[in-house]
């Protein structure tokens, strides 16, 4: 680490501090507010002191996108600052802001490479007293993502990773084991109609892939809106599939 970024961050920790008093979040769960998508999360949502993983249902840019967004909702949710880390900063701001998260609550940190970008989300988790923070990676190492987990548990911060493919054979990666507490994936849909001719607003396919201590599922929502809320879609005839729930983490 450099002196100047070592003086960055030492600066960050002493003003997170000052705000927080050092004091970590109380043990808790932020819940969606739907009582479908909430009913198959254990405590009732998503447990702040863990890690959470997003990623789009193909490799495509589309689905990847809804990951994103869906996360920047999930951030929205929380209180305080939200620390934003990346090795493309290509995220549209506009966009976010549409899903609920105003960007100057977010604190961006760019790195040239994966393994700095998942050092500064263990950085900024152990500080304690942020709303979450968010990565963006291809690969999740197993290593990599037990050390977000116990620097999440420490602070109680929530920490959400998006998963984003370049090519699909890096779409493979996301079967592979990690120390997440939640795996979910999100897939574009057709958009919900409005009274509104020529508009609709966006759906998802957002399927609980793994839970821990909780069951798999599937529900068909609505794009998150400008509070970072989603929905069960009106446009589907069953919104959440029980049927393809395993009854088991997977």
């Amino acid at each position: 680490m450099t002196a100047a970024r070592e003086h960055v961050m030492a600066d960050l920790r002493d003003r997170i501090a000052s705000v927080t008093g050092g004091a970590a979040r109380k043990a808790g769960c932020l819940p969606f507010r739907v009582a479908e998508i909430d009913a198959v999360l254990p405590g009732g949502g998503l447990a702040y002191g863990a890690l959470h993983e997003f990623a789009g249902g193909g490799a495509g840019t589309v689905d990847g996108a809804a990951a994103a967004l869906c996360v920047a909702g999930v951030a929205a949710r929380t209180k305080g600052k939200v620390v934003w880390c990346m090795t493309r900063p290509d995220l549209f701001f506009p966009a976010i802001a549409q899903a609920g998260l105003n960007a100057n609550r977010v604190i961006f940190v760019e790195s040239d490479k994966e393994d700095e970008v998942l050092a500064n989300m263990e950085e900024a988790l152990a500080y304690g007293g942020l709303g979450a923070v968010v990565g963006e990676v291809v690969r999740l190492p197993m290593m990599a993502s037990r050390r977000l987990r116990l620097a999440a548990e420490r602070t109680g911060t929530l920490a959400l990773i998006v998963r984003r493919w370049r090519r699909q054979t890096e779409a493979n990666d996301f079967g592979q084991p990690t120390a997440s507490t939640t795996r979910w994936r999100v897939s574009v849909m057709p958009s919900e109609e409005l009274p509104v001719p020529g508009v609709g607003r966006g759906r998802w396919l957002l399927e609980l892939m793994r839970s821990r201590a909780g069951e798999c599922a599937e529900f068909e929502i609505g794009a998150c809106d400008d509070k970072g809320r989603v929905h069960l879609s009106t446009g589907s005839s069953h919104g959440s599939n029980p049927a393809r729930r395993s009854g088991h983490s997977r």
